[in-house]
């Protein structure tokens, strides 16, 4: 028998999951075969038996565009128009119902989200809507979510009049005489019937009406757009005019041959008196060598723009105003460097010799030792290669889609457990909670610590390397930073890492990540699936949590940026048992009243009581501060003064030459001797693209995953001959991490054994594989 499953938090109404036991027709010789089925996301996949769904999937077929049909009173055939055909048998008419069912609906919402990815396209300004954000200022959004509603009951209607209309018959080729039962019975189904009409006229009515208001809301809100570009171009102009009137301020400074010094005989004079609208007096005597003066600049109170984002933020109803801004220019500073509120002004000589050494004392070295091991300061820059469109299709010719090679093009020299692992580059923060013995005192910094993970991906949209099954990564960094840790590959389909990680002042971390892709076209979505845990030594504190999703915008066109956004529970166990913290991380939106990427969250006691806040943004700092009182339903807070937990460390200056790597990342992939051979250190494609061979590491890239692929085909053939002997094949344990966990440890699949450092010690490398 077959049984549904309804993911938690998501109503029954939703798209059902489904997953049992069915037959599926295979060849003529075998005829149908028990195959183990799942419906999830309107694919439907089939695997042999229930072990296969962590590691092998026989086949799947999209319910989007495909025909569904009964066959008989047991079997029902799913075809997508010729290229893939299942004809599968039930155990009976019942279950066989059930699965048909299911299937349609799965059908009718794969459908409806492919009309609504559709409807995203066709939108004339900025990106599509992100998921999560305030639909009350959305006027298509309400709309939208009815047609859906909508959706799902006319195909209930469907299924009910043929459903319906099949009974009637039934009642009729009944051999028996009619008789008052079986009158009444059809009497009540074609009332019933007649119910659903009217049941959807009146949904349908109702469905006009709305689409009547939203296409008012529509055009107003189209209006609002048209006012929101023209300010735009009046920002635009204004800045023209900003760099021009600046140039011409230093020229004025400057002396200039055969003119009397005092800048009259410039050509722009007469264009400066259509950029001031006042001078602030006294201000060039109070400022020695150097020329001051006021503009008045529109400033839009809900369309702020944050550096580094796109100006299309908000397109919600605007107030401009004016705005004194007194902008201070510096004899000596370059001419295309633009003055502003946010940027103090720095001689450019103090700029060169103290700013870089106050934020980084290593940058004037090449190589500094820390406990006798030399650290590296950057890595190579990054080659201007160009991306080769027929270098690509060629490599896809005669290649089935999942066996295509992505080119090292995307991607960036390090492999997704040396990007795990940049999650402990602020690990201070876990020090420092270590010595609160206040559960929420020190709940609130793990939060901290929590936001501190993504700080990296506000400009880092490169692809990290997919490890190689069995693939390993170490960092020892207890001379210097206080942590060590060790990451393996233990799964590959799906692909997963499991990462341990301790720290000398008292504390101990386990990650395990995998993820599921969604591509709507415009976007990927990268929703993570696996969890993350911290405990700490002294105090016994537990604490688990599972990240947010991260979304990548413009996937073909334009430039790429990432957000984050979701809601994040972070869970106290043991001692801490009862503790919670709520974090929400904002979506980016351009209805969006607040400030993009940020974070707010509050820790509660077991009695649900707030006893921390904590806000502020997941690409510069978080703030954290406590709860004096509260309102008796505990929505009113008040709170102490607010402390910095965490804040972001400024990159290299110029970082961006070499992937925008911070110093921790640059020091990743340094090559060291001792570690593991399957350590991502000494992958030959990842090593070749760091010193800017990428055409070399494109062909040690395609030669690993083919040797990946033949050894999962000889351990696939070892399977089936030890099914075809009765006996169950052993799987491929991972090395470093167990697949059970041991009583009273964490509730996640893999837990590290604690024998990395101990072989390491004595050089056995035994049970690495070979997978280079």
């Amino acid at each position: 028998m077959s049984d549904v499953i309804v993911p938690k938090g998501q109503p029954v109404s939703g798209d059902p999951e489904k997953k049992g036991w069915l037959f599926k027709w295979t060849n003529y010789l075998k005829g149908y075969q028990r195959r183990w089925f799942m419906l999830s996301n309107g694919v439907l996949s089939y695997y042999r038996n229930q072990a296969e769904m962590s590691h092998t999937c026989r086949g799947n077929i999209s319910l989007l565009g495909a025909l569904i049909h009964s066959v008989d009173s047991c079997t029902f055939v799913i075809s997508n128009g010729g290229t893939q055909t299942f004809h599968i048998r039930a155990h009976d008419e019942v279950e066989r119902q059930s699965w048909v069912t299911a299937l349609e609906l799965a059908k009718a919402k794969a459908i409806r989200a492919q009309e609504s990815d559709d409807d995203e396209d066709q939108m004339t300004s900025g990106p599509v809507a992100i998921p999560g954000s305030d639909e009350s200022e959305d006027p298509g959004g309400i709309a939208r979510e009815l047609a859906a509603r909508f959706h799902d009951l006319n195909t209930c209607s469907e299924l009910v009049a043929r459903y319906g209309a099949a009974l009637q018959r039934s009642l009729v080729d009944l051999e028996i005489p009619p008789t008052d039962t079986t009158k009444q019975v059809s009497e009540r189904a074609t009332l019933f019937r007649i119910s659903c009409n009217a049941m959807m006229n009146a949904c349908s009515e109702f469905m006009s009406a709305v689409a009547t208001s939203s296409a008012r809301m529509n055009r107003a809100l189209q209006h609002e757009r048209d006012q929101k570009m023209r300010l735009q171009e009046v920002v635009e102009q204004l800045a023209r005019q900003h760099d021009n009137l600046e140039k011409t301020v230093t020229a004025r400074s400057t002396p200039h041959t055969g003119g009397n010094g005092s800048g009259q005989g410039n050509d722009t004079e007469d264009e400066d008196h259509e950029f001031f609208d006042a001078m602030e007096e006294g201000v060039s005597s109070a400022m020695d060598d150097k020329t001051s003066f006021v503009i008045k600049v529109p400033v839009n109170r809900k369309n702020k723009v944050k550096s580094g984002e796109s100006s299309d933020e908000s397109e919600g109803e605007t107030v401009t105003e004016t705005q004194k801004v007194i902008f201070v220019e510096d004899k000596e500073r370059p001419e295309n460097a633009m003055g502003g509120a946010e940027l103090p002004v720095v001689p450019k000589d103090e700029q060169v010799q103290h700013e870089p050494i106050k934020i980084w004392p290593h940058v004037t070295q090449a190589v500094s030792l820390v406990d006798g091991h030399a650290r590296r300061q950057r890595v190579p820059d990054k080659p201007n290669y160009p991306l080769s469109l027929w270098s690509i299709m060629k490599n896809c010719i005669g290649k089935e889609l999942s066996k295509i090679p992505i080119p090292v093009n995307f991607s960036e020299p390090l492999s997704m457990l040396q990007r795990l692992t940049e999650d402990y580059e602020y690990s201070s923060i876990l020090d420092q909670a270590a010595t609160f013995t206040d559960p929420a005192h020190q709940l609130a910094y793990v939060a901290a610590f929590t936001v501190s993970s993504y700080a990296t991906t506000a400009c880092r949209t490169t692809k990290p390397f997919n490890p190689l099954l069995g693939e390993t990564f170490e960092c020892d960094r207890m001379a210097d930073l206080g942590w060590r840790s060790i990451s393996e590959q233990v799964s590959h389909h799906p692909p997963m890492v499991a990462q341990f990680c301790e720290g000398a002042a008292g504390w101990q971390c386990w990650q395990e990540f995998t993820m599921t892709t969604k591509f709507r076209g415009k976007y990927l979505q990268v929703v993570p699936l696996g969890g993350a845990y911290a405990q700490f030594t002294d105090s016994g504190n537990k604490y688990t949590w599972r990240k947010v999703t991260t979304t990548v915008h413009n996937i073909i066109v334009g430039k790429l940026w990432v957000d984050n956004h979701g809601d994040m529970d972070i869970v106290g166990e043991g001692s801490a048992a009862g503790y919670v913290a709520h974090l929400k991380y904002l979506p980016y939106g351009y209805f969006s009243k607040d400030a993009q990427r940020k974070v707010t969250g509050v820790i509660k006691d077991p009695q649900g009581v707030p006893r921390y806040v904590l806000q502020g943004h997941w690409d510069t700092r978080v703030e954290v501060a406590p709860v004096t009182s509260a309102s008796a339903d505990n929505t009113v807070c008040k709170t102490g003064k607010f402390v910095v937990a965490w804040e972001r460390v400024p990159a290299p200056a110029d970082s961006e030459k070499w992937y925008n790597f911070t110093l921790l990342a640059a020091q990743l992939n340094e090559p060291e001797t001792g570690v593991a051979p399957t350590d991502s250190r000494l992958r030959p494609d990842q090593r070749l693209m760091e010193e800017g061979l990428w055409d070399e590491a494109n062909a040690e890239k395609l030669r690993l995953e083919e040797k990946q692929r033949a050894v999962r085909r000889q351990l696939e053939a070892e399977a089936e001959e030890a099914a075809a002997r009765g006996e169950s094949a052993p799987a491929r344990a991972p090395a470093w991490f167990t697949r059970q966990p041991a009583p009273g440890q964490p509730r996640l699949p893999h837990l590290y054994n604690d024998r990395y450092w101990d072989c390491k010690r004595r050089q056995d490398w035994s049970v690495c594989p070979d997978i280079f």
